[in-house]
């Protein structure tokens, strides 16, 4: 990586406003009268009526749901839109990513409805904005019943005036140059140290197409998971070995093998945090497949959240469970459990996981092995896939 080419790439220090209607428009291209839902989680659904959630201080998510979409749909985006509805409801939280969602929807009324039956079928745009994503049930929902929509969880301050506030064509357009440079490879490799020591993870691609989540919703039924700016892969298999960081701050080292965590071990902090991981792959095996590889494609800055943080260029995460919802086969009736069939992405990004270090990131394909990123920043290869009049 060149020092020229290191300097380019830079977080922009200013965004355009935040503009609902500009949101929507480039993201879905809504057509005049399509109706429009907004969804939130809450411990009772119930605590909707009369809007009594905003009463609690701790829910910010959904309070930015109420004040910048639902209240800007109402106060005048949906007439310059030409849309319908605006409406709200909330569903009980599911202590998950991805977990299948309860039918059960309230409205601010108080009224008890069915998502399959009252509002799935009953509007073409559905935002979710949660403390879990959802976007895996969302998007079954709606290949079944025809919408699309977009999850949103975990909004803060920051993703609003940074991650929400870019162009999405833009996003489209430089997530599409790196996709194109890195679809139908062979293999990627993971380099990674800690205290002073390697391990490598492999990942089997078997040539696939590469796939981009870019924020744009505008064909047929589909969810877009919003920030978006990243380029993806459903390993087909894997093996190696790479350490794991736990919320509590554990560092723990996973054996894979045959495409799945097969072991966990304790590389740093508390040893019944590991064991309970363990536990979990031994009683229920596919908590351990690792169901994606992901790339950021997007320059921005550090939001507290993954949904952001996973779309900054340099970063990498993997993911373990169900992957039905990006091509993938493992699905919620393949786990021993119904509440371990999550998506859950595991992030490596310097303020994230400052304690590991990813010192390589490399790629086979079309005969050729490419170094993607170096120590979280861009190497030749892929800076050179993008842009230069993006500021690349």
């Amino acid at each position: 990586m060149s020092i020229v080419a290191e300097a380019k790439i830079k977080v922009p220090e200013t965004f355009p406003a935040f503009s609902l209607s500009r949101l929507l428009r480039t993201v879905f291209q809504p057509k005049p009268a399509e109706r429009v839902a907004i969804l939130i989680d809450l411990e009772d659904p119930h605590d909707i009526a009369d809007f009594g959630f905003l009463n609690d201080p701790n829910l910010t998510i959904q309070r930015h749901a109420y004040e910048v979409f639902y209240q800007g749909l109402q106060n005048g985006v949906l007439d310059e839109l030409k849309l319908r509805g605006g409406d709200l409801f909330a569903y009980q939280i599911t202590g998950g990513s991805n977990l299948d969602l309860p039918d059960l929807a309230v409205n601010p009324e108080g009224e008890e409805l069915s998502f399959e039956r009252d509002i799935y079928p009953d509007y073409d745009l559905i935002l979710c904005i949660s403390t879990y994503s959802a976007t895996a049930p969302l998007t079954a929902f709606a290949k079944k019943y025809g919408f699309r929509g977009a999850t949103l969880h975990g909004l803060n301050q920051t993703i609003l005036q940074t991650g929400l506030a870019v162009d999405y064509n833009a996003v489209s357009r430089n997530a599409e140059k790196l996709r194109l440079g890195m679809t139908n490879a062979d293999w990627v490799e993971i380099d990674f140290e800690f205290d002073g020591e390697q391990h490598t993870l492999h990942l089997d691609l078997d040539q696939q197409e590469a796939q981009k989540s870019h924020g744009l919703c505008r064909g047929g039924p589909d969810i877009a998971n919003l920030p978006a700016g990243e380029i993806y892969f459903v390993p087909a298999s894997a093996f190696g070995d790479f350490p794991l960081k736990y919320e509590d701050g554990t560092i723990g080292l996973m054996k894979v093998e045959g495409g799945r965590i097969i072991d966990a071990s304790l590389l740093r902090g508390n040893p019944e945090t590991v064991d309970a991981h363990q536990k979990r792959i031994q009683s229920d095996p596919v908590t351990g497949e690792l169901g994606e590889l992901g790339f950021g494609t997007q320059l921005l800055p550090v939001a507290g959240r993954d949904i952001q943080d996973e779309k900054i260029l340099g970063t990498i995460h993997v993911a373990t469970g169900r992957s039905d919802h990006l091509g993938g086969h493992l699905t919620p009736a393949k786990f021993a459990n119904k509440k371990n069939a999550t998506h859950d992405d595991i992030l490596f990004a310097p303020h994230k996981t400052p304690e590991i270090n990813v010192s390589q990131v490399r790629m086979y394909r079309h005969g050729e092995t490419e170094i993607l990123i170096e120590n979280f920043v861009p190497a030749r290869y892929m800076a050179n896939l993008l842009d230069p009049e993006a500021g690349f």
